[in-house]
């Protein structure tokens, strides 16, 4: 989270009126899910994500590996016990019986590296029916970095001083100007009103294509809680880039909420885990048998060498 979330009066009166909705049902609920859902969690400047929907709980991962009719009478210790052995021996189906359902609220450059991940269903916000807001994602100074020169995907040293305010400002100018376009362009006002009565204004499919990438978009997105997992080993990794990895956090946060037995498998075995090749598991052998190895005799290339140093090495 980087800044309080503004909402409009609209949005506010949405979300206030279905978070004061109740349904009764047979389905099995989570207390703590129950107790978020609708609300609104701040991420990035004008971002959010909310639950909106799930179905399932630990239980129903339990239910669909034992194949077994309602809650059963097991004790807690023996359904975690059950998932930690589906977790560790990859046996994915059981936890495709939990869904959930998040809407989410994020910068477009954001949105395109987020729907490489094709295991959810998704409906966004159309620009080509709607306007879009006046909201763009403006990176705070420490997160404004240089381009890494070890990776082409990741970042350096963060900038400082006039080149930092240089970029924040070229950011802020260019988001505000296009978007100025782009009403012009379609010759109309934020709520839909002709700026010149008198001019027909472009498409709203067409001018859209003037926007800048940090412009936010909003979209439903409903995923099974397998492919969530996967979602979140890739996305709430340290390695993801910032501006994904704070969503990731914040929808791993709702998930120990909603499955904690489940989540907690899957931080210990996949998150939190490390996974090594072969030859990285036979050099760790040869290590603990006490033979001192070198890059030169591992039979590893230098980068995964690096790598395998770098997940041998204590957290500091």
């Amino acid at each position: 989270m980087e800044s309080p979330l503004a909402l409009t009066t609209e949005q506010q009166n949405e979300v206030e009126a279905a978070r004061n909705s109740h349904n009764e049902t047979r389905r099995p609920t989570v207390s703590a899910l129950e107790e978020i859902m609708h609300a609104v969690h701040p991420v990035l400047d004008h971002g959010f994500i909310r639950v909106v929907d799930y179905m399932g709980d630990d239980c129903a991962i339990v239910q669909a590996a034992r194949v077994s009719y309602g809650r059963g009478t097991r004790r807690t210790s023996e359904d975690a016990g059950l998932l930690r052995y589906l977790m560790r021996n990859r046996h994915s189906t059981p936890f495709e019986m939990c869904e959930i359902k998040y809407h989410v609220k994020l910068p477009i450059f954001v949105a395109r590296q987020w729907i490489r991940h094709r295991t959810a269903n998704v409906n966004e916000y159309s620009a080509r029916y709607s306007i879009l807001d006046r909201e763009f994602h403006i990176p705070r100074r420490e997160h404004l970095a240089a381009q890494s020169t070890t990776n082409r995907q990741g970042r350096g040293a963060v900038l400082e001083g006039s080149e930092a305010a240089q970029v924040l400002q070229l950011l802020t100018t260019d988001a505000e100007r296009n978007y100025d376009h782009y009403l012009e362009m379609l010759n109309e006002h934020p709520d839909g009103s002709p700026i010149d009565p008198d001019r027909q204004g472009l498409a709203r499919e067409l001018a859209r294509m003037n926007l800048t990438l940090n412009t936010f978009t909003q979209w439903y997105w409903k995923i099974d809680l397998h492919n969530l997992f996967h979602f979140l080993s890739l996305r709430a990794d340290p390695h993801a880039q910032y501006e994904i990895r704070v969503y990731a956090d914040t929808m791993l946060a709702i998930v120990r909420q909603w499955v904690p037995l489940a989540c907690a498998a899957f931080e210990e075995y996949r998150l939190n885990a490390a996974t090594f090749s072969a030859t990285m598991l036979g050099v760790l052998r040869r290590m603990l048998a006490g033979e001192v190895v070198t890059q030169e005799t591992s039979g590893l290339n230098k980068r995964e060498w690096n790598e395998f140093q770098s997940t041998l090495k204590a957290p500091t």
